[in-house]
């Protein structure tokens, strides 16, 4: 671990009776949260600013009356945070923002699938032969047979997303949607631990819609669109799924949040 981003350790110091395991602030909260979270609203108000010191372990603990043990547990909070970074001999420094470790998540899209008044049918589920883009994903022959399905996700009775998948195919398995629901992108994120697919595999890009898919969605021909490919495999880690989910560009939005708390501006505090 580089210098800068090294954990704060020592020798614990024994916990004083006043406000170490608990601070009395109407939530009963440990004395090291309260602490990392004030810092944490001090810097998204900007009393400190990136490349900024905070107090020393002393102010610090002259200021929360707690222990050197309890200041560095609410240090490490904000070093796991990536609001800080420390540096041996030096101090704590507010970190700059670093777009390069912004995640974004796939709620907005996952979510869509809890609402009571979204319907996913199932347009397509076929037997076809693999092309060779199929057969190189899924690691089969060109000609082998595949399952492929179409499912349609709307809302409303308005389209939101469209799906198409490709499956190796299984003799054994009956075709039927109940018995292929885990090879879904919904089946994979609502899964219980133990499922027939332990891993899985997405990626999202931008695409502009074909004509069919235009007309699926009903959106003008060549909208633009979120496409998440998706690759499942098996415990033997091969994989036994591929395909994509078409989402509507005018339907979804990811948003991500960098950095401290964002200030109420309504209140004067965090949100």
């Amino acid at each position: 671990m580089k210098a800068e981003e090294r954990r704060v350790s020592g020798t614990p110091a024994a916990p004083s009776k006043d406000r170490e395991d608990a601070v009395d602030n109407g939530l009963r909260q440990p004395a090291y949260l309260l602490i990392a979270d004030t810092i944490a609203q001090r810097i998204g108000a900007g009393e400190y600013r990136p490349g900024d010191q905070l107090p020393t372990e002393a102010e610090l603990r002259a200021e929360f009356g707690v222990s050197p043990m309890t200041v560095r547990r609410a240090i490490n909070i904000l070093l796991d945070r990536h609001l800080v970074t420390t540096t041996q001999g030096k101090g704590t420094f507010v970190r700059s923002l670093q777009l390069g470790e912004a995640v974004f998540h796939l709620s907005p899209i996952t979510d869509v699938l809890d609402d009571a008044a979204v319907e996913i049918s199932l347009l397509e589920a076929g037997v076809r032969v693999a092309d060779e883009r199929v057969a190189s994903v899924l690691q089969c022959t060109v000609g082998d047979p595949t399952i492929h399905m179409r499912r349609l996700v709307t809302r409303d009775g308005k389209p939101l997303m469209y799906q198409l998948e490709w499956l190796i195919y299984d003799e054994h398995r009956p075709l039927v949607e109940t018995q292929l629901q885990i090879t879904s992108l919904n089946g994979l994120l609502r899964s219980r631990p133990g499922s027939d697919m332990p891993m899985g595999e997405v990626a999202i890009e931008a695409t502009c819609l074909t004509d069919e898919e235009t007309e699926i969605l009903q959106v003008p021909a060549h909208s633009p669109a979120f496409c998440l490919e998706h690759v499942f495999y098996d415990f033997a880690l091969k994989p036994v799924s591929w395909g994509r989910l078409l989402c509507r560009a005018d339907r979804f939005r990811l948003v991500t949040h960098l950095g401290a708390p964002l200030p109420d501006l309504r209140s004067g505090t965090s949100a």
